[in-house]
């Protein structure tokens, strides 16, 4: 029998205790043998709210949690005793298939990857496009509207035009000092 990562859903906004739940039971319930992890994808993202720039995390798959776990017998029929533990859960509503099946090891790599890339970069919390309209709400240019020319999502700077005395005058902003317009 060997380890295979599964998708359980939760009730929204629960992940995070279903997580913690099953982590405490494992070992009340000498669980450890079949529970090996159980990850919340999460990626950190920043807002800027009245002015000041605060990093948060967002949930890269709500609803849902994952579990590194031993849930399959040789013959690929569901183990009960796992089974249950995780369906008794509070907040579970289920495996994401029935019969549930296994996620591919390199699906959850590239999600593990996009985590620990999150963690070293600040991601902004919306996403700009090329020819959008923003409103600029920090810095020398407070209050002036301009049209988003280029993106640079490595530094986290957009170069607007904004149009200062009549004429158009290119920008470059950092993405916390502007909003959608």
């Amino acid at each position: 029998m060997r380890n295979e990562w599964f998708i359980v859903q939760t009730l929204s906004g629960q992940e995070q205790k279903v997580k913690e739940s099953i982590e405490k039971r494992v070992k009340a319930d000498e669980m450890q043998d079949y529970v090996k992890e159980v990850l919340v994808p999460m990626e950190k993202v920043v807002d800027v709210r009245g002015g000041k720039k605060t990093v948060t995390s967002r949930k890269l798959w709500p609803g849902y949690v994952f579990v590194d776990m031993v849930l399959l017998d040789e013959d690929r029929r569901v183990i009960e005793k796992p089974w249950y533990f995780i369906r008794e859960t509070q907040g579970v509503i289920g495996f994401l298939s029935d019969p549930p099946q296994p996620t591919p090891t390199e699906e959850v790599e590239a999600i593990k990857a996009q985590i620990s890339a999150s963690e070293e970069t600040e991601k902004p919390k919306v996403n700009f496009d090329v020819g959008e309209t923003i409103k600029i709400n920090n810095g020398p240019f407070l209050n002036f509207s301009g049209v988003i020319e280029e993106i640079d999502p490595e530094r986290g700077k957009l170069k607007v035009t904004v149009n200062i005395f009549g004429r158009n005058t290119p920008v470059e902003l950092e993405y916390w000092q502007v909003e959608k317009a």
